[in-house]
């Protein structure tokens, strides 16, 4: 039978889910005894409720049980009152109850609404401590009148309880520093590590976690983002005002505010012009500060470094959205489309391009896709996964389609594959990844394993620099500024360094004294190679295998009187640079020099005059130009030939560049081909 009094107390309680769980029955606890009360004003590291404890405050009997209840494994929360502040006598009792106090009553479902299926962790517990507000003995103070201290449930170990709700609390000296390491644009996981070192404790044993720190950052995203992209059209528009040749656009959504916003500068369309054949289009990365989609456009210039294209901070990642920002990118770069673009093994962009670059040829960074392969085949291949994935890059190389389709059939029996779903994907995918369907189409050499740590070095550049969004503009180009002088930099080293020729071959020296050192160092490999091949003249071409083999080989294609030569490996259509089968041919022909058409403008040391990329300087500006790039190519051809040449052109070539800095620039050839200064 339940007391009367407990009966009172349960109309008390407003949740009808403690109401038909929680019986605080007086007569279970111990009843007070004004003898044995004392004002609790500090607690020992053992202390226990008991009936007559004395508080001056009820806040105080709260941080006082929940100490308690955080050293006993569990967590409290303040549940029925009686009285008001204000009214009558006021708040006269209340009541603390264990976290897993009454039941979750059951929803009504809602078909025109999504549910969340979250198992609730209340379990009827009936555990609490009910305080009573006394004003006979002079100051009002609280006492303990109730406490029951038995669980339903097991009690959580001290490294348990500290994740609950409750007891992780981010202080606002933290949240100051979580929103300042916000900007820097870290990642949260190294704002958790810098502050486990900062307060020296274990890793783990913060206050918070990884999603309290979420949470806290999209509250403050919601209540600042509004006043950021009114800040960063500003911005946008200020740049576009100081330098008509910085490029942006944007879309407002239906509440007129920022929905998707792209940028280039000039320098980047200069670039886009010479090098925008092939493109790595990556969308893998977001502002950490403000949790926006962000879309870089980069590619590799003739000293086989990353250059920076475009931008776009997208509000959504759907064929929409994407699909602007490709139609953007195009309008900055006066309509032309790559003749390549990588990206990540995302369906929404892949519609996207093959509706509005329809004559681009589309492919997935394989680097992207080979980052997932832990987490997709580690716990399924175990010891083997080493192993597997040697035979993936075996395949991936492969030339031949019919060569990679046979062995992707063979690794799927040997490791027993059959069904899993990551390699049915890949498989299925595998004209947009696997080499051998690819090397047809021109890449830059972009899908190497260097380049992608290149190009992401590059973008880790101007990610971990974030601020504000409206300065975001600004820190990408500074980024791209530094990014630009430290290329001029490695090119001047590049070009000042010893080229040493190998093979002794006329068409080795002809092609050191045109192309790029990166580029001819490529070119070098394959002539080096090319003397171990012996070619065999067919009837419709040639034969060439590696002189140990008796059978297989590449077949080679050449027009000596028209200058066209092609290899059945694709070499030259995939990256610029003639294979070793072609070499190998040209030179049993007596050809002395590589033909033009197979020493590109894009790996050549002068790949372009600047003066066509502003398309207002005068047709004598031109040939001056080209004319002194012709001379500077020269002269860094002939001074690398010994330590002594190098010493003179080095030291006059300073002289040099002193006098031409005290030059005025004034006129209008000069501020044609001056750099552009981007005033952001």
């Amino acid at each position: 039978m339940m007391s009367e009094d407990a009966g009172r107390m349960l109309v008390m309680y407003d949740d009808p889910s403690d109401q038909r769980s929680l019986s605080l029955d007086e007569t279970s606890s111990t009843e007070e005894s004004p003898d044995e009360t004392r004002l609790s004003l500090e607690t020992t590291a053992d202390s226990v409720p008991y009936i007559g404890q004395r508080f001056a405050t009820h806040d105080a009997a709260y941080e006082f049980y929940s100490e308690y209840a955080k050293r006993c494994g569990f967590s409290i929360r303040r549940h029925r009152t009686e009285g008001k502040d204000g009214v009558g006598k006021g708040l006269t009792r209340r009541y603390f109850v264990c976290h897993r106090a009454g039941n979750t009553p059951v929803k009504t479902l809602n078909d025109s609404k999504p549910q969340r299926n979250r198992k609730s962790s209340r379990c009827g517990c009936q555990a609490y401590l009910r305080i009573s507000k006394v004003t006979d003995l002079g100051p009002a103070e609280w006492r303990v009148t109730g406490f029951v201290n038995h669980h339903n449930h097991e009690l959580l170990e001290p490294n348990q309880v500290r994740f609950l709700p409750a007891y992780r609390t981010i202080s606002d000296a933290d949240k100051n520093r979580i929103l300042m390491f916000a900007k820097t644009g870290i990642s949260v996981q190294q704002m958790m590590r810098l502050m486990e070192l900062e307060k020296c404790v274990e890793p783990g044993y913060l206050p918070f976690t990884e999603k309290d720190v979420r949470n806290l950052l999209q509250s403050f995203r919601k209540s600042d983002q509004e006043d950021e992209s009114i800040d960063l059209l500003r911005m946008c528009r200020n740049n576009k005002d100081k330098d008509p040749n910085f490029k942006f656009e944007y879309t407002l959504d239906s509440n007129n505010r920022l929905d998707n916003i792209a940028w280039s500068y000039a320098s980047s369309v200069q670039s886009y012009e010479i090098y925008g054949d092939a493109v790595v289009f990556d969308t893998t990365h977001r502002l950490t500060a403000f949790d926006l989609p962000l879309g870089i456009w980069v590619g590799v210039n003739n000293y086989g470094m990353p250059c920076f294209f475009g931008c776009v901070l997208l509000r959504e990642e759907n064929s929409r959205s994407f699909s602007w920002a490709l139609k953007a990118f195009l309008g900055f770069m006066n309509g032309k489309a790559p003749q390549t673009i990588l990206t990540d093994q995302n369906m929404c962009l892949k519609e996207a391009i093959a509706i509005d670059m329809p004559s681009t040829k589309h492919a997935l960074c394989i680097w992207m896709i080979v980052a997932k392969f832990p987490s997709w085949f580690n716990a399924v291949l175990g010891d083997r996964y080493n192993e597997w994935k040697a035979e993936f890059y075996r395949l991936y190389n492969l030339e031949s389609i019919e060569d990679f389709e046979l062995g992707w059939r063979d690794m799927v029996d040997f490791f027993g594959l059959h069904t899993n779903r990551h390699i049915a994907n890949l498989f299925a995918l595998r004209t947009l990844w696997a080499l051998p369907y690819l090397r047809s189409h021109f890449f830059a050499g972009m899908t190497t394993t260097g380049h992608s740590k290149a190009i992401n070095s590059f973008i880790q550049r101007f990610l971990s620099a974030q601020t504000r969004l409206a300065q975001f503009v600004e820190q990408v180009a500074v980024a791209v500024d530094f990014k630009d002088q430290a290329a001029e930099q490695q090119t001047m080293q590049q070009n000042l360094q010893n080229i040493c020729l190998k093979t002794g071959a006329p068409m080795e020296s002809h092609a050191a004294s045109v192309l790029t050192p990166f580029a001819f160092s490529k070119l070098q490999e394959q002539l080096v190679l090319a003397a171990h091949y012996a070619s065999f003249q067919m009837d419709d071409g040639f034969l060439v295998r590696h002189h140990t083999k008796l059978e297989g080989g590449r077949k080679v294609y050449w027009v000596p009187r028209e200058g066209i030569i092609s290899c059945s490996c694709h070499q030259f259509e995939f990256s610029g640079i003639l294979c070793r089968h072609a070499l190998r041919v040209l030179s049993t022909g007596n050809c002395f020099q590589i033909p033009d058409r197979y020493l590109p403008l894009r790996w050549r040391r002068i790949s372009t005059s600047p003066a066509k990329l502003l398309q207002s300087t005068s047709s004598d500006h031109t040939e001056r130009i080209q004319l002194l790039q012709s001379m500077v190519s020269t002269l860094v051809t002939e001074s690398a030939k010994s330590k002594e040449r190098l010493d003179i052109a080095t030291e006059q070539v300073s002289i040099l560049l002193s006098h031409i800095r005290e030059q005025p620039v004034a006129s209008q050839g000069a501020r044609d081909i001056s750099p552009i200064h981007r005033n952001l």
